[in-house]
């Protein structure tokens, strides 16, 4: 087992993965910007490091700050969180050659699951169903409109190296193309410096449903059961649960045991997260995250795993310590992104927190590294916690939700808690009847909240 890890994240991950790291009797170092010497996470660390000032591209992002910080604190591995470098394999290679541990898959992993057009091949050579679209690049508008033609309209033209909804552009018929094409384009290059698009079939009305899976790098894997996270905003999770109200039990095994197989057979190591659209009972993949996701917590409440201390212990050499057999899925469970933003708009609200009360009881999780008095930067992300809440059924974890949502108090600045507090009364919520378009035409309605 590791003797002490570095933390390189910061916010309501660092604080997540400190406390796994504390159960387990490990060292913590906390790094962080000056923006966020006073974050929670660097209180309760048993070291900090200053890595650079407020921009992430100088201290979050700067790979040559944290290799300093291992090296000045002496720490023998690194978890990356989500986001920032969780994602880049270049820094699991230099970590490697530091003999520092990367918490995590391998390098080669991540790379190939990091390309969205060698991932979605990878994917189709190892049995897992993928959305009917172009076998590689896009190269021209022309090219497009052939391959749009055999697979039928709408299609989706996506950055091979996107995420976050960036670069991604629909056409529904073949006077649409042209622009589609030359706009995904532009934006791929300005967002990721890589203008590379690949084409897929639209589906109209599907669901988002990922997958969580963990291998222990020797060629055993498990699943651990899928979310729903159609509930989104411009591509972006709003709320997530598992399971999904839209599978029955014969499908969730099906999909399951098809993504486990597929990565017992990729000897994939640490914990991942296979997603895809599903929609008229057919799963199509659209791509897999290498890292822990946000909403990992609701299936940590379903199945009884903690998924940080599986990464670590994975990542320090430790087998699997359970048969897909011996993971049982209990009750319900659902997780509320509490933003700092506008609960209609999502215009941002950073700034201080005058008043904090988060809700408690019986079956309720609040992963949050803000308090009262803390000042909300404006230079990242805008998650501030997550509210997640567990019961026997689905019918129950609404009724806490509700109840949960009515406690939480956040004053001085503007949160998201009012939007979810109106989801919970919506019928088609509370009958799990509901796409990924559907928030975004919910919220094009102008009422006051």
């Amino acid at each position: 087992m590791f003797s002490k890890i570095l933390i390189a994240n910061r916010g309501e991950i660092a604080l997540r993965i400190l406390r796994a790291c504390k159960e387990l009797g490990i060292a913590t170092v906390a790094v962080h910007s000056t923006a966020d010497a006073n974050a929670m996470h660097v209180r309760l660390a048993d070291e900090s490091v200053c890595i650079g000032p407020h921009t992430a591209r100088d201290s979050y992002l700067n790979i040559p700050s944290l290799m300093a910080a291992c090296e000045i604190t002496g720490a023998d591995a690194v978890h990356p969180g989500y986001g920032f470098l969780s994602e880049n394999a270049r820094f699991a290679e230099i970590l490697e050659a530091h003999k520092i541990a990367f918490i995590g898959p391998s390098s080669e992993h991540i790379r190939i699951m990091g390309d969205k057009i060698e991932a979605k091949q990878t994917a189709k050579r190892l049995g897992i169903p993928v959305v009917p679209g172009s076998e590689g690049g896009v190269t021209s508008a022309t090219e497009a409109k052939r391959i749009a033609a055999e697979i039928g309209y709408p299609v989706l033209l996506k950055a091979a190296a996107g995420g976050g909804g960036r670069g991604m552009k629909v056409a529904l018929n073949e006077g649409e193309i042209e622009t589609a094409y030359s706009t995904a384009r532009v934006e791929a290059r300005n967002s990721f410096g890589d203008d590379t698009l690949y084409m897929e079939k639209y589906l109209q009305k599907p669901r988002h449903i990922e997958v969580q899976i963990l291998g222990d790098g020797k060629g055993r894997a498990v699943h651990l059961g899928e979310r729903d996270c159609s509930l989104q905003r411009r591509h972006q999770k709003v709320l997530e649960e598992a399971p999904s109200p839209a599978l029955n039990a014969a499908n969730r095994k099906k999909i399951g045991d098809i993504c486990a197989k597929a990565m017992a057979d990729m000897s994939y190591s640490g914990v991942g997260t296979i997603e895809f659209l599903y929609e008229n009972g057919e799963f199509y993949f659209i791509e897999m995250n290498t890292r822990l996701q946000v909403e990992h917590p609701v299936t940590e409440m379903i199945t009884g795993i903690d998924l940080v201390n599986e990464q670590i212990r994975i990542a320090s050499g430790g087998d699997l310590g359970f048969t897909q057999d011996d993971i049982t899925f209990e009750g319900h469970a659902i997780e509320c992104r509490i933003n700092a933003e506008h609960a209609r708009t999502f215009v941002p609200s950073p700034g201080k927190i005058t008043y904090y009360h988060p809700p408690g009881g019986l079956g309720v999780r609040v992963d949050s590294g803000v308090y009262q008095g803390y000042s909300i930067p404006p230079h990242y992300d805008s998650l501030i916690g997550k509210l997640i809440v567990h019961g026997r059924n689905r019918v129950e974890c609404m009724m806490r939700l509700r109840r949960c949502l009515d406690e939480f108090v956040v004053d001085g600045i503007e949160t998201t808690i009012p939007l979810f507090r109106e989801l919970v009364d919506n019928q088609d919520i509370a009958n799990g009847m509901y796409d990924i378009h559907w928030l975004e035409k919910y919220l094009a309605d102008p009422v006051d909240i």
